[in-house]
């Protein structure tokens, strides 16, 4: 992975993402819980029967992998994290800050998947949830 010129750490992590969960503060937890339910919501979004909530579904999808590509495959919830905890907007020493998926693979499989699986298993993911949510706006 290369880095921008000007950044000195990638987002991604190149590290062991740590089994940590049982080591989480308070603030670490409410992170790691609102990524779940955002999760939750990409995943179940489009099951929603109300036109408004798909249109909303469907900009939403989106609008989470451009932030990823633009943020340097870091979600803004960690990186606010990382602004609570350090006053810095990347902080080298969270572990999952680009890799919350990463590291949730990892505590339920107990294989560490390479960024690049990640990428392609996500997108892939993401792009059949729009297919979904599109369907059943059109067809249901």
């Amino acid at each position: 992975m290369s880095l921008a010129e000007d950044e000195e750490t990638p987002a991604i992590a190149t590290t062991l993402p740590s089994h940590a969960a049982e080591k989480r503060d308070v603030l670490g937890n409410l992170c790691f819980y609102l990524h779940f339910a955002v999760m939750i919501y990409i995943v179940t979004g489009w099951l929603v029967p109300l036109d408004a909530a798909l249109v909303f579904y469907m900009c939403f999808l989106p609008a989470v992998a451009v932030q990823w590509q633009f943020n340097k495959n870091s979600c803004v919830l960690n990186n606010i994290e990382s602004l609570m905890r350090s006053g810095q907007w990347r902080d080298p020493n969270n572990r999952e800050e680009g890799a919350w998926l990463q590291t949730l693979a990892l505590n339920v499989t107990g294989i560490l998947f390479k960024p690049w699986q990640m990428d392609v298993f996500t997108y892939f993911v993401i792009a059949a949830l729009w297919v979904a949510g599109l369907s059943h706006l059109l067809w249901w």
